[in-house]
């Protein structure tokens, strides 16, 4: 079985967030960043379950700026087999992000997208329900389990 775990960059959950003075955001300069902790949950789940023999390929996909290959290799070291970056500067929402993540499962045609519950800089939670929408696949959202079980997944 192959994997795909999309993993977000993000200011570093120990950052204190500061405002920019003009109010148009969060200032970013010189602010650490790092992987979303609850895409960091999700790649871990994905190495368990390939380490149990589950899975064959985990492949992790980010969608942002260049620096987002740090989060990629991140997620190599901690055993993710690939990386895919779909790079871009602008700020991409939910829905956008969810049909990126589409065109990317109709190419690398992966049998379980494994996303982390939400993203600690916007706490959305949309992406996973909206990918899994435009997909017509079932979804099972606030996983604590994933098991292998008569060929399905039982979670």
């Amino acid at each position: 079985m192959k994997i795909l775990v999309p993993v977000k960059r993000v200011v570093d959950y120990n950052v204190k967030v500061r405002v920019k003075p003009d109010q148009s955001g969060v200032d970013l300069a010189n602010v650490k960043m790092s992987m979303n902790p609850f895409c960091e949950i999700a790649v871990e789940e994905a190495i368990r379950m390939k380490e149990k023999g589950l899975a064959e390929e985990i492949v992790v996909i980010s969608i942002g700026p260049a620096q987002a290959q740090e989060t990629i290799r991140t997620a190599l070291a901690m055993g993710a087999d690939r990386g895919i970056l779909i790079q871009t500067d602008e700020r991409v929402e939910p829905l956008a992000v969810a049909k990126l993540l589409a065109k990317v499962v109709e190419e690398e045609s992966p049998e379980l997208v494994m996303l982390g519950k939400q993203a600690i800089d916007d706490d959305s939670n949309a992406t996973g329900q909206m990918l899994a929408a435009l997909l017509g696949w079932p979804q099972a959202t606030f996983a604590s389990a994933v098991e292998k079980e008569d060929g399905s997944l039982k979670v």
